[in-house]
């Protein structure tokens, strides 16, 4: 499993990070989690700057997208050159988003007709593109998910790793990933948000509270 995460300049820490390492332990099963960039190097929102893994057009060969967020999203968003060069499609992709990269996925077309969940920043221009915003951290239509708020990023992988590599796979990597004395709780929690997710009510008209 090829997993591509994308991460623009003023990208978010937490939201690149986190996914990244937890779907890079399940390397011994052949996974590979990159930072996907369309420069080579990306300076985060606090000022760390990184060097890209893959450039961008990784991303349309991976078998997994999660599109980061990050302060410069909306001017992102509106980068036509850029977004043409993302040729994502779900029918043979699992395709996230995390926070504001909701809107990258509605400018792509790829948030019609299904809910998503986003950061209270961006809800706004999420629902002005047409798309409804639900009041939840995890949302997943098929094979594409959203999640809203930073540390939703696990929601993220576990789908992924729930998706990819089934649910023993993904407890495995969960259990090693939760707090000393929390494993229990946090597992049953992250597996109990991806399962329940196709439940998940629909606003109206993207006017009920977001993340």
């Amino acid at each position: 499993m090829q997993i591509a995460i994308l991460t623009f300049d003023g990208f978010n820490e937490i939201d690149s990070f986190v996914a990244a390492s937890i779907l890079n332990r399940l390397r011994p099963q052949g996974w590979s989690a990159h930072i996907t960039s369309p420069t080579p190097q990306v300076t985060s929102m606090n000022g760390v700057t990184v060097e890209r893994q893959r450039p961008l057009d990784h991303a349309n060969e991976a078998d997994a997208v999660i599109v980061g967020s990050g302060k410069r999203t909306r001017e992102i968003a509106a980068d036509s050159h850029l977004l043409g060069q993302l040729r994502l499609d779900p029918s043979r992709q699992l395709i996230g988003a995390q926070c504001s990269g909701a809107l990258i996925l509605a400018r792509l077309g790829l948030l019609q007709n299904v809910p998503a969940c986003t950061d209270v920043v961006t809800k706004p221009w999420v629902v002005e593109a047409g798309v409804d915003v639900i009041d939840a951290p995890f949302c997943a239509a098929g094979n594409v998910a959203t999640a809203g708020g930073c540390l939703a990023s696990q929601y993220l992988a576990t789908w992924i790793m729930v998706r990819g590599a089934g649910e023993a796979s993904a407890e495995a990597v969960l259990r090693y990933v939760a707090p000393v004395g929390e494993q229990d709780d946090f597992v049953e929690h992250a597996l109990h948000i991806v399962r329940s997710s196709a439940g998940q009510p629909r606003a109206d008209n993207g006017r009920s509270g977001g993340r």
